[in-house]
């Protein structure tokens, strides 16, 4: 059984999230603030955080970067800011995915499903090389030049996909259905932000390959 933390300072979001993740055969461990969340981390070892950015003790932002240090586990941030700089913010910092208050439960638990269903899938030892790039699936990691990316999970699964597709315009909205892997019924510009912090980590390393924009329609990597 997948193992879910919880953390928000708001005992009635915790109640209803954990009582939509319990019903979906999910085990739920609730905190009230982050002050020992990394702690936690280390010792539960996890599947996944849904985690509050604002809270009156700690900073689900820089919870985050720390838990970072040390893990990869997917975070779902809930927030009851929905500016554009915070939700950026957020997925710089590491976060998997953003939710803005009030959200749906349903559509909370078909997210964290997507992501670990992700995590689950076997992934079959491949590596592909484009131009001074290496992508490799197994080890779920970027290396440019033997300098390896610090880069999301879900920064990963853009790439990957991108470097399935090499030479091929990509449409945002089949990014959105393939690799977020829900109904989206939010604005486009969470593939476009993502692009754009993706790309300038990219181009840090690389003068050979960067992620094309094709105007109106989406993007590619060409070889």
């Amino acid at each position: 059984m997948k193992h879910i933390l919880v953390v928000d300072d708001e005992k009635n979001i915790r109640d209803l999230i954990e009582k939509y993740l319990v019903a979906s055969n999910y085990k739920v461990t609730t905190y009230g603030d982050a002050k020992y969340l990394k702690e936690e981390v280390r010792r539960l070892n996890p599947d996944l955080i849904v985690l509050d950015i604002m809270m009156p003790n700690s900073n689900g932002l820089d919870v985050c970067k720390e838990i970072r240090k040390f893990s990869e586990i997917p975070i779902i941030f809930v927030s009851a800011k929905d500016e554009e700089f915070d939700r950026i913010l957020g997925l710089e910092l590491g976060g998997d995915d953003y939710m803005s208050k009030p959200f749906s439960p349903r559509e909370l638990v078909v997210r964290v499903k997507n992501i670990l269903k992700r995590l689950d899938k076997h992934v079959k030892s491949d590596v592909i090389t484009i131009k001074d790039l290496e992508l490799d699936k197994t080890l779920r990691q970027i290396k440019i030049k033997d300098v390896v990316l610090k880069i999301t999970q879900k920064e990963f699964e853009v790439m990957a996909y991108l470097c399935d597709h090499v030479n091929m315009p990509v449409k945002r909205e089949q990014l959105i259905e393939d690799v977020w892997g829900y109904d989206f019924e939010g604005e486009l510009r969470v593939v476009d932000d993502l692009v754009k912090r993706l790309r300038k980590k990219i181009n840090q390393q690389s003068s050979l390959l960067t992620i094309e924009t094709v105007w109106g329609y989406g993007y590619k990597i060409e070889a």
